[in-house]
């Protein structure tokens, strides 16, 4: 008898994105939802989808009498509330339905960047300095310029421009109170402008680093090299026609052995299971330093980890067929929906074999 996969997504709804002309992110999760859908019929699951939209309690009613034998987990949170975007694998947990992708509180603790940030320096995992300021609290600013200003609790690049990139107290302000008039608190983080990477981990009891990608900046010298939201959205902007990602990327032995040890680490640190992108610059020194950790990212065919699996020798349909039988393997194996820390105690025989096999 074939399984019965359901996709559960968010339904996109107006929301503070629209205003920002950031609704593209927003709705790209459709393209996720089709792709996998027909990934899935070719793989031959039965295949249902179940769109989400506000309020909570009937999303819960429609989980909790949801009928399948595994859930293909592609909800992102309801629009302007990332923080929701853990509801449907707590719901799932409790009923001990497979879902695919990480856990409840690895997709909370990512969204706090701040507290995510304090987790890897008391690890030992190297991240830029950082502070959250608001208008209020700009007399407390220690950090070195130049310094990246971001929301607290995004992904997708939202509210990332060239404006983000600050040098001197005046623009930092200016930055600062038109991100908290958002977003509350503004995360400022000491800017890290060398070589730009990312890597996918996917895994359950053992994890494989996918292959390496780097970010390659080709832009005019005003424009800070960061990946904003319209080099990830807008295809007539300079941003999107000067950033481009190689795959795998050219680095040597040892920078991949790097790259590979720190992304695992990050990636039990957070309690991360299934599939997550780990984003690393280079600093001056050429030592790396974990910039963000996005657990579920995005799965479309055009997309980073769908790319680092391709270049690892999966095709798409085996990348979806590898991402459902995660979900089956963390059920078998009795994963535990939670999140102590204890998960970044790797060991350095796991790194070293994940390494092996990129």
């Amino acid at each position: 008898m074939r399984k019965r996969i359901t996709i559960v997504y968010n339904d996109p709804q107006p929301s503070r994105y629209d205003q920002a002309n950031e609704k593209k992110a927003v709705i790209g999760v459709l393209d996720s939802v089709s792709a996998v859908r027909t990934a899935l019929l070719e793989l031959r699951y039965g295949v249902k989808t179940l769109p989400l939209s506000p309020p909570l309690d009937k999303v819960k009613r429609e989980l909790n009498r949801l009928d399948a034998d595994a859930v293909f987990n592609l909800f992102e949170g309801f629009c302007g509330e990332p923080e929701t975007e853990a509801m449907v694998p707590e719901i799932l947990a409790k009923r001990k339905m497979p879902y695919t992708g990480c856990p409840a509180p690895a997709l909370r603790l990512a969204l706090d960047k701040a507290r995510m940030k304090m987790m890897m320096k008391k690890a030992g995992i190297p991240t830029p300095d950082f502070q959250l300021l608001n208008p209020r609290t700009m007399h407390h600013f220690r950090l070195r310029y130049p310094c990246i200003v971001k929301p607290r609790s995004e992904d997708a690049s939202h509210a990332i421009t060239a404006e983000s990139v600050v040098n001197d107290l005046p623009s930092l302000e200016k930055r600062v109170k038109a991100m908290s008039a958002i977003y509350d608190n503004a995360l400022v983080e000491e800017f890290i402008d060398g070589r730009e990477f990312n890597a996918t981990v996917m895994g359950t009891s053992r994890c494989t680093v996918l292959p390496v990608s780097e970010i390659v900046y080709q832009l005019p010298p005003s424009l800070p090299r960061i990946l904003t939201f319209d080099a990830k959205w807008e295809p007539d902007s300079l941003y999107y026609q000067g950033t481009k990602v190689v795959c795998p990327a050219e680095i040597g032995e040892s920078e991949q052995a790097q790259i590979a040890k720190t992304s695992m680490a990050t990636f039990r640190l957070l309690g991360c299971s299934g599939y997550a992108r780990v984003d690393m610059r280079m600093n001056g020194e050429g030592k790396l330093q974990v910039i963000e950790v996005n657990p579920n990212p995005d799965i479309s065919p055009e997309a980073g980890a769908a790319r680092q699996a391709k270049a690892a020798g999966m095709d798409y349909n085996q990348f979806i067929k590898k991402i459902v039988e995660m979900a089956m393997e963390k059920e078998i194996h009795g994963h535990k929906d939670t999140s102590n820390g204890k998960r970044g105690q790797t060991s350095p025989h796991e790194n070293t074999a994940a390494y092996a096999r990129i």
